[in-house]
């Protein structure tokens, strides 16, 4: 085998771990550290692990499911997930970076969160925030993306039907659209 051989060839990958209980806590601690997740999406996860897992050593897939139940369980009483309060904060984020609610409620039934859960969570940003969800949301991210009333003014009349794609893909409506690329300033818009 000469040195052409060894760079063409990709490295052999390592097999999967065979899992444990003390593995797989292990592994749900490490995720919990880096990133927030709803006790479904935290399931997913354990549960690919329990997968390879059988398919490479032969392991029991049932018993690694009741360990990875169990463990949740354990989790969901001691706090350390918590699914109302995962919804809340992952909504607030999202809102901040301008996603529309339609985006919000997607995101978070991605992760498993209920649409009751959902739609506490989106109640209590309205409650925070005001009634218009939407319209803060599309001012944030035309802010962010520097759409309409963001844009040098030589620019605006040129791109206006690119902002409001640009919206409209995000998940906002048409009128909310409108009124956020054709402000003249952007704080008219939330005065409407």
């Amino acid at each position: 085998m000469n040195a052409d051989d060894k760079r063409a060839s990709p490295p052999a990958r390592k097999p999967p771990k065979r899992v444990t209980p003390q593995y797989l806590e292990n592994a749900a601690l490490y995720y919990l550290e880096r990133f927030a997740s709803s006790t479904s999406n935290l399931r997913r996860v354990l549960m690919r692990k329990v997968d390879l897992s059988a398919k490479a050593h032969g392991t029991d897939r049932e018993e690694g499911a009741r360990w990875v139940d169990d463990l949740l369980a354990r989790y969901v009483r001691s706090g350390l997930l918590n699914d109302e309060t995962y919804a809340r904060m992952r909504t607030e984020s999202l809102h901040r970076r301008g996603a529309s609610t339609r985006l919000i409620a997607q995101k978070l039934a991605g992760k498993g969160i209920g649409r009751d859960e959902a739609d506490k969570a989106l109640d209590s940003l309205r409650e925070d925030v005001g009634p218009d969800l939407d319209l803060t949301a599309a001012l944030a991210l035309a802010k962010r993306r520097r759409l309409g009333p963001y844009r040098r003014s030589e620019q605006r009349e040129a791109y206006r039907e690119k902002d409001m794609a640009a919206l409209g893909r995000a998940g906002f409506g048409y009128e909310i659209a409108r009124r956020v690329v054709d402000a003249e300033d952007p704080d008219e818009v939330l005065e409407e």
